[in-house]
């Protein structure tokens, strides 16, 4: 008897560890080079200075964040996007067809711990929202500084932050 009260009191007294749930980092590619004018459907213009600069600042605010995947498109602006912090964290990333979210979903669930998706202004949401986020989120032509962070619990909340 004294024994079971011991062990029960060693259980209630023991700090207890809350389970840090997985998240995953979305963000729309940075500044195209073109800024978005080319009129020839599937053009893959590099990134600009700016968007140089904002992918690298991207780096600079992810590496310590546990990062085990990143997950871009076959266009040079995601990639460039992630190519920063890929490089710090000596990961390769795992290229997704831009038309299948439904794929990109899939992988990120599957994937353990901290994610980063490097997407386009009409994915971003669509990731989002396949991920289990209920709120609608919607990223102008001219937004490239949103950072999303979705937490993969039972029921996923978001936080929606900018960087430079």
């Amino acid at each position: 008897m004294t024994r079971r009260i011991a062990l029960l009191a060693l259980t209630v007294l023991l700090p207890t560890y809350a389970v840090a749930q997985p998240a995953v980092f979305i963000v729309r590619h940075a500044e195209r080079a073109d800024a978005g004018t080319t009129p020839v459907a599937g053009a893959d213009p590099n990134l600009s200075d700016a968007g140089v600069a904002r992918a690298r600042s991207l780096a600079a605010m992810l590496k310590d964040a546990g990062i085990t995947a990143i997950f871009i498109t076959q266009y040079k602006r995601t990639q460039q996007t992630a190519a920063p912090l890929a490089a710090a964290l000596g990961l390769t990333p795992v290229t997704i067809p831009s038309d299948d979210t439904a794929g990109l979903v899939a992988k990120v669930k599957a994937s353990p711990g901290n994610v980063l998706v490097v997407g386009h202004s009409n994915s971003v949401p669509a990731v989002i929202k396949g991920l289990g986020v209920d709120a609608p989120v919607v990223v102008a032509e001219s937004e490239f500084d949103n950072l999303f962070i979705v937490s993969r619990g039972e029921k996923p909340s978001i936080v929606r932050l900018h960087y430079r």
